[in-house]
């Protein structure tokens, strides 16, 4: 038998490679139709994509991630836990959806407290009135050389955007935040005159990366850890964060 001329091995090849994707095609198309037909206020899907489990597939919504079969017949919530590793995958992906740019950050919008050398880097969103945050920024203080930017977060009510502006507008910010949330120290009123702006950004901040809650911290790495994690587990996180 003559062999096929190179351009007939590059064609052939091509046909293999559509007919090996075409499956996956349809399976997605096939999960978008199911899934909008059968739930009717199911919310829109971002992305379906293949898992390392055969048959199983990932529905992505925003940053929530569910997993079904390549019909869309079963929906299935929680984590899949890769054995050999001992690797949580859905939340190493939940992880890298939620990741942020730490260089894009409006760092200047932050409340700023230096301690050390400040090499390193963390950044917090707080309400004024989270008790959770007050007893997180008890375990920052202990933190070295590390420089910490609060986003003022006033989520918890009218008060919290209050106390947030008393804070902002306090001749030393820094100084006014970790006096109320370490000391219970009240800040002196804001002046009518005074620029908050910056709060209105912050909560928009949050918005676009859905902090839904208080505290929450980005580190350099653009990882983030939602609520009072422990000081010695902040410490660890710095200083992966830091090597990457």
């Amino acid at each position: 038998m003559k062999p096929m001329s190179h351009p007939l091995r590059r064609s052939l090849g091509l046909m293999l490679a559509l007919a090996a994707a075409l499956p996956a095609v349809a399976d997605e198309a096939a999960i978008r139709k199911n899934l909008a037909e059968r739930l009717p206020n199911f919310p829109k899907i971002d992305e379906v994509s293949k898992t390392p489990i055969p048959g199983l597939y990932e529905v992505r919504l925003g940053s929530e991630i569910l997993y079904t079969d390549e019909n869309g017949n079963h929906l299935v919530q929680g984590s899949i836990i890769d054995t050999r590793s001992k690797t949580d995958l859905t939340q190493a992906r939940i992880d890298k959806l939620t990741a942020i740019d730490f260089a894009t950050l409006p760092l200047k919008d932050a409340v700023v407290l230096k301690q050390g050398s400040g090499a390193r880097k963390l950044v917090v969103f707080g309400d004024p009135n989270c008790g959770y945050c007050k007893r997180l920024e008890k375990d920052l203080v202990a933190l070295k050389d590390v420089t910490i930017y609060t986003f003022l977060y006033p989520i918890l009510g009218a008060d919290s955007t209050a106390k947030s502006r008393d804070v902002w507008c306090a001749k030393d910010p820094g100084k006014a935040w970790r006096g109320l949330m370490v000391d219970g120290q009240t800040p002196a009123k804001a002046s009518a005159g005074c620029d908050t702006a910056a709060l209105d950004r912050n909560v928009e901040l949050g918005r676009k990366y859905r902090v839904n809650g208080t505290p929450a911290m980005v580190f350099e790495d653009g990882s983030r850890a939602p609520g009072a994690i422990p000081a010695a587990q902040i410490e660890t996180r710095l200083a992966g964060a830091k090597k990457s």
